[in-house]
């Protein structure tokens, strides 16, 4: 697939203000400063269509864009680390935990991971709850630039060897790099397939 249209929707603070859900959906989330606006414009080809910024926890809404009039990517608030009050950061926990479990068109939730960094707990536990609560959702390694082939592999093999403990098989997993465009046309065609599916 390749995106030939995008454009910004809407930005809101809860899920009753979300566009209709009328087409497909497809988020992504992350602890703060993992990549996560860098990825979408780097998906895009839009240089400034997520904001990006030094300060990590700049994403504070949930952030609607249409791809090529077909379907939605969604820009959520980054967990974790955040230079945030502590009620502002309750209210993401809510945001997003109301969006991912209340969403009847989201097909499936990315969740970012900074593939230099072994295994993080917060990201270990935001995967369980999604587990849980059987929420679809696919693996994104950013940062794969900055690795070689054996430091990539070694990334996916620390996490399989966490998960594998608990869950049955591993979820899809995408190695990226916003700076060198890795694992675009592998992220692309994935939500290509799942458009197509019924």
């Amino acid at each position: 697939m390749e995106i030939t249209k995008a454009e910004f929707v809407m930005s809101n603070s809860s899920l009753a203000k979300c566009p209709r859900e009328d087409r497909k959906e497809y988020a992504f989330i992350g602890r703060s400063n993992v990549g996560k606006s860098s990825l979408i414009n780097m998906l895009t080809r839009r240089k400034n269509l997520a904001k990006t910024a030094a300060k990590p926890g700049k994403t504070q809404l949930i952030n609607h864009f249409l791809v090529n009039d077909e379907w939605f990517l969604v820009d959520l608030p980054g967990y974790g680390y955040a230079a945030t009050s502590k009620g502002l950061r309750r209210d993401f926990g809510k945001m997003i935990s109301d969006y991912v479990l209340k969403r009847d068109n989201l097909v499936c939730l990315f969740v970012l991971v900074d593939s230099r960094l072994k295994p993080q707990a917060i990201d270990l536990d935001f995967m369980r709850w999604l587990g849980e609560s059987q929420i679809p959702f696919a693996m994104v390694f950013t940062k794969a630039d900055k690795l070689n082939a054996t430091q990539r592999r070694n990334c996916i093999d620390a996490y399989s060897k966490e998960m594998l403990q608990e869950w049955e098989s591993m979820p899809p997993c995408f190695l990226t790099s916003s700076e060198k465009g890795i694992g675009r046309a592998e992220l692309l065609d994935y939500i290509d397939s799942l458009n197509k599916m019924e």
